[in-house]
């Protein structure tokens, strides 16, 4: 069904592996680029825009629908994640990966020239549509071109963009709002995936072709409708609406039906969307549940670190943005290394077991940090953290990229992010539920009696660092102290979430590592032929 059609291999078994694949290999570094160009839209869009969500509600108004900016985003990325990986599979990964670009910019220019806060939503939804595809695509593609083996010399490159992203996204979105104007954060993806563009359709070939499929239009209704109840349920519970409210368990019942229906349709599509052969596959699973948790660990992490450095040891947003450094300078630093080890040895294991294990411990150092606590402590837990992250986000798609078949290896690297997503969006809402109830249960403990006026809740609190800094001693010291205990229990919340990736780590399965690419066996099978 689906048959190779990059250019044929031009010498025989044993030579070596940029002639194998048809690609030299600063053909395959220009591809990189290109690739990693793709990768920074989506890893930037997600930090960015952060920056300048207040001045675009001083300029629409529509602070009741804010948060929709970034939900709507996040519904469209994550539930055509899967959708962007199995036709991949079948028409092509490069026709996709410039699919998704294409969609991205588009919606990026016209999240720029919105001149309401629904054209906004819209567009950005438009924009995640597109960014659905970057991640799980680029990676795939990687996948073709680099052998398993050999993928750990590269894989800093990858952590680099994150961390380049997580760290320069605020600091470059702050730049763009104060000097320029918020709508700078959506045009510079435009350069940025031009280039992409550019580079993957001069060096990169597309490596499948479809002769005659039929692509599996049900299940892919069914899962979008599925993952679109579950991620509105995280974004809305506890929030807009009860747990216990007509709408919450409304959508809980659609997302039980919807993704139930899903599995029955996949057990006997001819294309299914995300095949159950592959869950059959020990390193598929592990794989997946370690991205889950991870996504959701490093969410919690990256979202909540800032809020303790700001409202409880006092730091400005610039600067809490930069006393993350640490994080994901350990990050970076673990994933070269990591990679680099991998390479070398073949062996990976014991990265994802060590890197869980570090991170567990970091969430309970993390939980422990008061207003009080010095600055390198500080730092020393959020290195242990970054280096926990870095030893395992990239080694367990490499481990799964090596364990399953070519025609599935979209599919499975999409899986992989759809996880991570996943596990980030029920994170974070779980998170934030649990930091908004033990808040008001600190604040009613520890607030003066008749310091506050009556009803007054955490939401009350909107001014961030400098409104706590204006109100009395007492009152603020009761603050800065329930969110600091508040955040104590979000950080500890991590820790089981960890603990449940460190055991399925143990029973990781270690395959000997492919030294040939996808494509390469294809030519070596093709020239035995």
């Amino acid at each position: 069904m689906i048959e190779a059609a990059a250019r044929p291999p031009s010498s025989a078994p044993g030579v070596p592996a940029s002639e194998a694949t048809g690609y030299t290999h600063r053909e395959v570094i220009i591809i990189y680029i290109g690739l990693l160009l793709g990768m920074m839209l989506g890893a930037l869009d997600q930090t960015i825009v952060a920056t300048a969500l207040p001045t675009i509600v001083g300029e629409f108004g529509g602070l009741n629908h804010l948060s929709w900016v970034v939900t709507g985003y996040l519904l469209t990325s994550t539930a055509s994640t899967l959708l962007y990986g199995k036709l991949g599979d079948l028409i092509g990964r490069k026709r996709m990966f410039q699919v998704a670009i294409v969609i991205f910019l588009l919606g990026s220019a016209l999240s720029g020239l919105s001149q309401s806060m629904a054209q906004l939503i819209a567009f950005r939804a438009v924009q995640g549509l597109g960014a659905g595809g970057l991640m799980a695509l680029a990676m795939a593609i990687i996948g073709d071109i680099v052998a398993p083996r050999e993928r750990g010399r590269y894989q800093g490159y990858n952590g680099a963009v994150f961390g380049l992203a997580s760290i320069g996204g605020p600091l470059l979105g702050g730049f763009f709002v104060d000097t320029l104007s918020w709508r700078w954060v959506f045009y510079i993806n435009l350069p940025l995936g031009i280039g992409a563009l550019i580079l993957t359709s001069l060096w990169l070939r597309e490596t499948t072709r479809r002769k005659h499929s039929q692509i599996d239009y049900a299940g892919a209704a069914l899962m979008v409708g599925g993952v679109t109840s579950l991620l509105l349920v995280s974004t809305w519970a506890g929030s807009q609406y009860a747990w216990s409210s007509p709408q919450i368990l409304g959508l809980l019942g659609a997302a039980v039906v919807l993704l139930t229906l899903f599995v029955l349709v996949e057990r006997t599509a001819p294309e299914p969307i995300l095949s159950l052969e592959l869950f059959r596959n020990g390193v598929f699973n592990i794989g997946n549940v370690g991205s889950f948790a991870m996504g959701a660990a490093m969410l919690g992490s990256v979202v909540f670190l800032p809020l303790f450095l700001q409202l409880v040891t006092g730091a400005s947003a610039t600067n809490s943005g930069l006393l993350l450094m640490p994080l994901m300078l350990g990050a970076i630093t673990a994933s070269i290394l990591a990679g680099r080890f991998v390479s070398a040895t073949g062996r990976y294991k014991f990265f994802p077991v060590t890197g869980l294990s570090l991170e567990l411990i970091a969430f309970l150092l993390l939980s422990t940090m008061t207003a009080t606590t010095p600055q390198p402590m500080a730092a020393a837990y959020m290195v242990m953290l970054g280096i926990g992250m870095g030893m395992t986000m990239q080694v367990l798609t490499t481990a799964v990229q090596n364990a399953v078949d070519r025609r599935h290896l979209g599919t499975a690297t999409s899986a992989m992010q759809f996880f991570r997503s996943m596990g980030g969006a029920l994170g974070v809402a779980v998170y934030g539920s649990i930091l908004n109830n033990r808040l008001a249960y600190y604040l009613s403990q520890l607030l003066p009696p008749g310091a506050t006026p009556q009803g007054f809740s955490p939401a009350d609190i909107s001014g961030g660092p400098a409104e706590i800094l204006s109100l009395p001693p007492a009152v603020r010291q009761a603050i800065i102290e329930s969110f600091a205990r508040a955040l104590h229990v979000v950080f500890l919340a991590s820790v089981p979430m960890v603990a449940i990736a460190l055991i399925a780590a143990l029973f990781l399965e270690e395959r000997p590592l492919r030294s040939t690419s996808h494509l390469e066996a294809e030519g070596h099978s093709a020239l035995a032929a």
